[in-house]
């Protein structure tokens, strides 16, 4: 938040007392100088706040101790397709699965997960999804973005799971397009909101077991006729943002395959730890 360029030039001009003829050296270091008094005034006024809980940190959107220590980042070896950690010395690369992915291989190619979702993870995941706390999405997309830089591909495409019209209306906003749209910026890809669309209204999937999440969302998910063009040859990163069983993801990831694209990758902020 800073003053507008235009507004500077004849200020700085008078400084200099060049009459106007200013160097844009002299423009640039005037703005970095006065953008930093002002992001200091505003620092004093309103101290940065932590995205978890709102304790005092050194920046903005960012995680104090605590929250930090309670935030089970995935690294180093996991699921090949669903992000789940995984115990042993595995090296990152190979292709290894979880016992549920061995079970019942999902239908996209490879997945990645942020974080765990467990107390940090859960608490960001609940407070996006059902707060109104769009300041985690910044943080959010940093975190994925490092998870997904293994995805990405030439000319890939990232889209949200979609939400039917009827949700949207009532939360007013897409938490996995918000996540979507800042993940593709930090990897400089191309985005899509609207590239997939819930045409049932299903009802909520809390408290449901594996089968019937399966079940529920079965056909659910259809491709945007729309935008029939965008997909065609080119491979999609499907974002949420939690993963339980799979089933959403699976259900975007068909709608996509029907429409002739095999090559899908997920990527999800949080994934609900299936060995506890």
């Amino acid at each position: 938040m800073f003053v507008q360029k235009q507004c500077l030039w004849p200020v700085a001009a008078a400084v200099a007392g060049q009459g106007g003829a200013v160097s844009e050296g002299f423009h640039k270091r005037y703005v970095r100088v006065h953008r930093h008094k002002f992001q200091t005034a505003l620092d004093i006024l309103y101290p940065p706040r932590g995205v978890g809980c709102g304790a005092l940190v050194e920046s903005d959107h960012g995680l104090c101790g605590l929250c930090w220590r309670k935030s089970h980042f995935i690294t180093g070896s996991g699921c090949w397709t669903g992000g789940q950690p995984l115990i042993g010395n595995i090296d990152a690369a190979d292709e290894v699965f979880c016992d549920s992915f061995l079970i019942q291989p999902p239908p996209w190619r490879r997945g990645v997960a942020a974080l765990s979702y467990l107390e940090t993870g859960r608490a960001l995941v609940l407070a996006l999804k059902h707060g109104d706390r769009h300041d985690i999405v910044r943080p959010a997309a940093k975190w994925m973005a490092q998870a997904s830089g293994c995805l990405v591909q030439a000319n890939m495409l990232v889209v949200p799971v979609p939400l039917h019209w009827t949700r949207l209306v009532r939360r007013r906003y897409n938490q996995a397009a918000l996540l979507s749209a800042a993940l593709a910026r930090r990897l400089n890809l191309p985005h899509c909101a609207d590239l997939l669309v819930r045409q049932t209204r299903t009802r909520p999937l809390e408290g449901c077991t594996k089968d019937e999440r399966f079940a529920i969302l079965e056909a659910a998910i259809c491709r945007n006729p729309r935008h029939a063009d965008r997909w065609v040859g080119r491979s999609v990163l499907v974002v949420d943002d939690v993963m339980t069983s799979g089933a959403t993801l699976t259900a975007a990831t068909k709608a996509l395959q029907n429409a002739g694209n095999c090559d899908v990758y997920t990527a999800v902020l949080a994934r609900v730890d299936k060995r506890l």
